[in-house]
């Protein structure tokens, strides 16, 4: 394989993060393939309003093909019209008809490698471990890659034991012409800030590691973006200003004096999962303090590039003691250990790597 790829790519959407966490991934992988020589056609549903809330126009760096997904039909016929692409991938959590996708990709190939891209993993499995009768159970084994970004070897291990034939960790990453450090924006000046849509698996915990810390540190100002948090009762000191366009990313990371990560419970769970987040907000230089899970080493040094918190206590000692200097000197220590190791650049070369891997094994 010594040309680049023509890439069939099924996800959420690549324009849009409007509800859609997974945005920055898709862009900073297929970015980064296109620089590689490979060529993507990113395939997204016209769907939860996120046409309307577009974060970027087309890239040049893939074609995008926006399709009506209002019935099976449609759907199918779009995936028809990816025959002829030399790899087909379709992402978990497209949002609209996910198992006529998955399904119809497999129908659709005509012998190209097929890789299933799963951007919430341990609730996948977690999902297919409790239900036998799950649609996409059997046809794990019909996929000749799994790719997540997140789980570490116990994801591996749990889709190999679902019949996965290969399973890879493809992880989260900077990618560092979008995410940088830019000088401080009065609108988002606070002591703490948190990046979080509201969903069910993470509420209990953003109550915890947010709003406890805010209730405890009266004369500390918290800050909130997001959606879905209108209804929600906040202590005075917290501002919510609503959702973020990836545009502002970088000014929300780089003004308050620390920002706040609070992961899912799914991947708490099963660890060795940063969201992508993290490593926005190591970009952009900031000193962020994350809740505890498995496997935060393998990505920062806890006390030295990042901030580790056990409970919501623990976030209101860790913001208590930080001055401006040492805030500095952890978010620059986190930017510099991204910069040299969990780049989109390294994710690409180990996607084309694993490509070229399985293109050699086949042959054989």
């Amino acid at each position: 394989m010594t040309d680049g790829l023509d890439i069939a790519f099924f996800g959420s959407s690549l324009v849009s993060a409007w509800w859609n966490g997974a945005c920055t991934y898709y862009r900073g992988i297929i970015r980064n393939l296109h620089s590689l020589g490979h060529r993507v056609t990113f395939y997204e549903p016209d769907a939860f309003d996120r046409q309307a809330h577009r974060d970027i126009g087309d890239p040049d760096w893939a074609k995008v093909v926006v399709y009506r997904a209002g019935t099976e039909a449609q759907v199918r016929a779009t995936v028809a019209t990816a025959a002829g692409a030399d790899v087909v991938v379709k992402a978990s959590g497209v949002g609209a008809f996910d198992e006529v996708l998955e399904a119809a990709v497999l129908d659709r190939a005509d012998g190209a490698p097929t890789i299933f891209c799963d951007v919430d993993a341990p609730a996948t499995i977690t999902r297919m471990e409790r239900n036998a009768a799950d649609p996409f159970r059997s046809l794990v084994p019909c996929y000749d890659l799994i790719f997540t970004y997140g789980g570490g070897e116990p994801v591996v291990r749990r889709y190999r034991m679902l019949g996965a034939r290969q399973c890879i960790v493809v992880g989260n990453a900077l990618d560092p012409w979008t995410h940088f450090p830019v000088n401080p924006d009065d609108r988002f000046r606070a002591d703490l800030g948190l990046l979080a849509n509201r969903l069910p698996d993470r509420e209990d915990r953003v109550d915890e590691f947010f709003f406890r810390p805010a209730s405890t540190l009266r004369d500390h100002t918290f800050l909130l973006a997001g959606n879905g948090w209108a209804t929600k009762k906040m202590p005075a000191n917290v501002r919510w200003i609503g959702h973020l366009g990836t545009g502002d990313h970088n000014s929300f990371n780089s003004t308050p004096t620390a920002v706040l990560n609070v992961t899912r419970s799914s991947m708490v769970a099963n660890g060795h999962s940063p969201a992508t987040r993290v490593f926005e907000a190591a970009g952009a230089a900031a000193c962020l303090i994350t809740d505890e899970w498995d496997g935060i080493a393998e990505f920062l040094e806890p006390d030295a590039e990042v901030l580790v918190a056990r409970d919501g206590a623990e976030v209101a000692e860790r913001l208590s003691a930080l001055d401006e200097t040492r805030a500095q000197a952890i978010g620059d220590a986190a930017r510099t250990r991204v910069l040299a190791q969990h780049t989109y650049a390294h994710r690409a070369r180990q996607v084309d790597r694993i490509l070229r891997a399985h293109a050699r094994s086949t042959s054989r």
